[in-house]
């Protein structure tokens, strides 16, 4: 499937006409929406992890972003590390941020809403006892997530929190964050 991002007439920022054009295609052919996303990830030094995204499968065959992009993690000096990135739970908010904020662009898109403004706050619990070993049998994941919108724009406050509450509803993020995901490790 070839389709050229053409951006004509976009409401904030969403082209309603690839848009559509990208479902009718996947409408014809289901197949086309199965991706795998793919990283490849190296150790630097210490807590401290380099990773490259770049070429990823779907719409019916191998893709590529335009550039690499490479993402550092690290621990802060606090732990003794060189603080040379964001903690890797750290980037979960962000994907969550980034998620739900591109699908509130879309879906106000959609429902022919202009938005002014767009923020979120998000933050996360988490007891780190269990990730130093001194807590067995506790999870070493988060605790609480909470996502705090503030969001302007040509419509009310009940049908922008409608709006909100759709993202919420079709966020793959927030989906693979509150609900069990398959994962695999495995020692090459």
């Amino acid at each position: 499937m070839t389709i050229v991002n053409d951006l004509v007439n976009p409401n904030n920022g969403i082209a309603l006409s690839h848009m559509t054009e990208v479902i009718g295609h996947i409408k014809q052919m289901p197949e086309l929406a199965q991706f795998q996303w793919r990283a490849k990830s190296r150790w630097i030094n210490g807590a401290h992890t380099q990773t490259t995204f770049k070429d990823y499968a779907g719409a019916g065959g191998e893709q590529s972003h335009r550039k690499a992009f490479v993402y550092d993690t690290d621990h802060p000096e606090l732990f003794q590390q060189t603080d040379e990135g964001v903690t890797p739970v750290e980037y979960l908010l962000h994907a969550l941020a980034g998620c739900l904020t591109a699908g509130i662009a879309s879906v106000a898109a959609h429902r022919g809403v202009q938005l002014q403004e767009v923020t979120a706050t998000l933050e996360a619990d988490h007891d780190m006892q269990p990730v130093l070993g001194l807590a067995k049998g506790q999870r070493p994941g988060f605790s609480a997530v909470r996502v705090r919108f503030d969001i302007s724009g040509d419509a009310s406050r009940e049908e922008l929190a409608a709006i909100v509450e759709r993202s919420r509803q079709v966020s793959a993020v927030f989906d693979i964050l509150s609900n069990p995901t398959a994962v695999t490790v495995e020692v090459a």
